[in-house]
């Protein structure tokens, strides 16, 4: 069985299955406006949480979350799954496939046979789009490939259930109901953006938003100090590694983002979102900035290199534009 599934390449991997699986509904909404109405800019800075034993970075919200948040407000009503056992698991997927229903998953990359061996790591929060099967292999849509992909039954039940942090734990969703192909996007965008604000500008916990942002910079001026240069070469290069290599996209969100505004300036017939635009893009460049200062420190490459102290001034004048930036884009929306 395989069913009619149109395949294209996204800027990332969640954003990217909802697109496919809401044009298989009739529904053709670009990649940025799905990540703008599902509130996808984000950033999180969590010591608490280990991978590879060091704080986890992030620069968007939980898996699943702008699938969530983008059939919420267009009104389509989906369902998801965890499992404690793998092979019940394998058999919903199969009932699912068999009614003629793409199914989201999310998985760890490690094992996954297509990716390139040096792409390959411990990261749980991948999303693919499984919507074909013939005998024990399954046809899958990955956003990162330029064509659809192929996993025999055990090499997608190992991805569903990879070992870490964040284990997937067979998580899957699907679309149940579509009211309209035709879904008026204006409130969408508009209630996308409030949200995106408020996750910025209202956490008052100290290590999302804006303030996560500062306390990281915080942070970063006593690494060298308190873990010697080695740790601290290799906590920046896991903050890099989250910007610019794991689908946390940092500075790439950014454009995307941008991207999204230009669009919705149009949609929700507010001209000054493609000024906004405009700024966010330069945001995107600060945080670019950032990564190649960074990348350049801990490869130690190039004679006038960034201090630690220099690269949290770079992160609080980041934190500083984005909070003027959602402070506006608030009034802007109101």
């Amino acid at each position: 069985m395989k069913i009619e599934f149109e395949h294209s390449q996204a800027a990332h991997c969640e954003s990217g299955v909802t697109v496919s699986i809401l044009r298989f509904y009739g529904i053709r909404i670009s990649e940025p406006v799905v990540f703008g109405i599902g509130a996808g800019l984000f950033f999180s800075y969590m010591p608490f949480i280990r991978l590879h034993g060091m704080p986890v970075f992030s620069f968007r919200p939980l898996p699943g979350h702008i699938f969530a948040r983008v059939t919420a407000r267009l009104g389509i009503r989906m369902n998801k799954r965890r499992f404690l056992n793998e092979n019940r698991s394998m058999e919903a997927l199969d009932r699912l496939l068999e009614q003629g229903i793409p199914v989201g998953s999310v998985v760890g990359v490690f094992y996954l046979p297509y990716f390139p061996k040096e792409y390959r790591f411990h990261f749980n929060a991948h999303n693919i789009c499984v919507f074909g099967k013939e005998g024990d292999v399954y046809t899958v849509s990955d956003p990162v490939s330029q064509v659809t992909n192929e996993l025999k039954h055990d090499e997608l039940k190992r991805v569903r259930f990879a070992r870490g942090t964040y284990p997937p734990l067979g998580k899957m969703y699907w679309v149940k109901r579509i009211s309209t192909a035709s879904p008026d996007l204006r409130p969408a965008i508009l209630s996308g953006i409030r949200l995106n604000c408020s996750r910025m500008l209202d956490i008052p916990m100290p290590w999302f938003g804006v303030r996560g942002i500062r306390l990281l910079a915080a942070k970063m001026r006593r690494w060298e100090r308190k873990l010697g240069a080695k740790k601290a070469a290799l906590q920046l290069a896991q903050v890099i590694r989250m910007l610019e290599e794991i689908g946390t996209g940092g500075a790439g969100f950014r454009y995307m983002y941008a991207a999204f505004l230009q669009e919705a300036a149009g949609i929700a017939e507010k001209p000054v979102l493609r000024e906004m635009a405009l700024e966010m893009t330069r945001i995107g460049d600060l945080w670019r900035d950032f990564a190649w200062e960074g990348a350049r420190k801990f490869k130690r490459r190039g004679g006038d290199i960034c201090t630690y102290d220099a690269l949290a001034d770079k992160l609080i004048a980041i934190a500083d534009a984005e909070k003027q930036f959602f402070i506006r884009l608030r009034e802007a929306v109101k």
